[in-house]
């Protein structure tokens, strides 16, 4: 997708992978849609990039709900970036219910729920790009993060199931998809994986066996717009842990072949 002058709504875009995602875009072109809850900080995102500011807890439902309506007021949208997204570190039995909650809601309901509300619109433009940020931690699991890997394991599912809806409605190659599946990254969250013993040893154990490093937020921003412009289905960092991913996606590219053909025809 040619990004000079397409509108991109970023979730999560105040700080860290969102934030620098939205230099990325900009940098390219694109017009900006941020959102994010932190007010201050996302207004000055916006600043820095061009782009509109649209402060919201996504977490709340009737704020997710009609947000791509409220976007969708000041203009099209032509790619979504799905990046929003909390985790939790620690012994499951020590989490408020509440914290559970909110990260099931966060990272998995709330990008299914904009999909679900920005897909009809862009198959009526006949045009469009969906971006779901997921991670390495939905085929490696690891102690202290097991809510984390779950909601992140059923956005890599769901994102397929999606490329299957974008085919059934006869829009492949019109709309595209990219799964983001990566590793540790260079921002705040580091801190708190590392903050629980058994998640950090699980780290060091794959940093030893070189199978893992923190990479560099502006190289995942990098990559997300090169994949958006070369409508690439993957984004996975770092390469060498690839396989894990790959793997994972292999038995939803094996019923991707079986239902080959269902899609014909309306019912």
């Amino acid at each position: 997708m040619d990004l000079q002058g397409s509108r991109v709504l970023v979730t999560g875009a105040s700080r860290g992978i969102g934030a620098e995602v939205a230099r990325s875009l900009a940098a390219a072109g694109a017009q900006l849609a941020l959102v994010a809850r932190s007010q201050e900080a996302l207004e000055k995102v916006a600043a820095d990039t061009g782009g509109l500011a649209y402060t919201a807890d996504l977490t709340d439902r009737d704020a997710s709900h009609t947000l791509i309506e409220r976007v969708e007021a000041d203009g099209p949208i032509d790619v979504l970036v799905n990046n929003a997204g909390v985790d939790t570190t620690g012994r499951l039995s020590t989490f408020p219910a509440g914290d559970i909650d909110d990260l099931i809601e966060l990272n998995l309901h709330v990008p299914i729920q904009l999909c679900r509300s920005v897909l009809p619109r862009m198959l009526a433009r006949g045009r469009g790009h969906i971006v779901n940020v997921s991670s390495s931690a939905a085929t490696l699991v690891a102690p202290g993060i097991g809510a984390y890997c779950a909601s992140k394991a059923g956005l890599s599912h769901f994102n397929a199931a999606l490329r299957a809806e974008i085919r059934s409605e006869g829009a492949a190659g019109r709309i595209g998809t990219t799964l983001v599946e990566i590793g540790p990254v260079q921002t705040g969250m580091l801190d708190t994986l590392r903050s629980y013993g058994p998640t950090r040893r699980s780290l060091e154990r794959l940093e030893a066996m070189r199978l893992s490093y923190d990479l560099e937020v502006p190289r995942v921003a990098n990559a997300i717009t090169r994949a958006i412009r070369r409508d690439k289905r993957h984004v996975r960092l770092p390469r060498r842990t690839a396989l894990f991913p790959i793997l994972g996606e292999s038995t939803r590219r094996m019923t991707e072949a079986l239902m080959t053909g269902v899609d014909q025809g309306v019912d």
